[in-house]
């Protein structure tokens, strides 16, 4: 039976990224890993390639291609990405390996300046992949693989580290970085969460948050 399948993937933006992200027509692009294929993931789920392949080759002839390759700002519960709820576009994808990099441009919606702030204060984001598919189980330690029937929806940033395993942190190094503790996620998404509040308040002109 098909199911919401969801895959966090780290992704770094540099200090440098950040001084030029808006450099080409005042657009927000950043750049990095989106999904890794042949690998275990947080949730112990494997994407084979020869699948992610054809939804990625579908993707970009279909959502990138049509100029509508939309995510949102943390995952909801649906298999429909909700225009109202966007703050950012795929602009490009391709492969490196069995990693799929792409252009993200995080747009002047709601959402997309929540998200343009919280990016360019340090703080913790992730970017994690929405399909619909089914798995079954490859391993005896309960690790699962995707099944031909995965379709992918799109890719959202989320920005809560108690439910996702990957993230995204401006670095100087800007490379993927692996297991950053739970004590510093969980800093960075109170500084996250302060900032949202922070631009709803001063939108609204009132604030019953505190």
């Amino acid at each position: 039976m098909k199911q919401l399948l969801i895959d966090t993937m780290v992704f770094e933006v540099t200090p440098t990224m950040l001084a030029e992200a808006k450099a080409e027509h005042g657009r927000f692009l950043v750049s990095g890993v989106l999904q890794r294929a042949d690998a275990k993931n947080q949730n112990g789920r494997v994407y084979p390639k020869n699948i992610l392949e054809r939804e990625v080759t579908k993707y970009i002839g279909r959502e990138i291609k049509e100029n509508r390759a939309y995510g949102e700002l943390d995952h909801p519960e649906s298999s429909v990405v909700e225009l109202k709820n966007t703050s950012h576009i795929v602009r490009s994808v391709k492969w490196s390996g069995n990693d799929v990099v792409g252009t993200v441009e995080i747009l002047n919606t709601p959402s997309g300046k929540i998200l343009q702030e919280i990016i360019k204060a340090g703080c913790t984001v992730g970017i994690s992949s929405r399909g619909m598919g089914s798995v079954k189980q490859i391993r005896e330690d309960g690790t699962v693989a995707v099944e031909n029937d995965f379709d992918l929806i799109c890719w959202d940033f989320v920005s809560n580290p108690s439910t996702h395993g990957a993230f995204l942190t401006p670095t100087n190094e800007g490379l993927i970085k692996e297991g950053v503790s739970q004590k510093n996620n969980t800093y960075r998404y109170k500084k996250a969460q302060n900032i949202m509040r922070d631009i709803i308040c001063e939108v609204g002109g009132y604030c019953e948050c505190y």
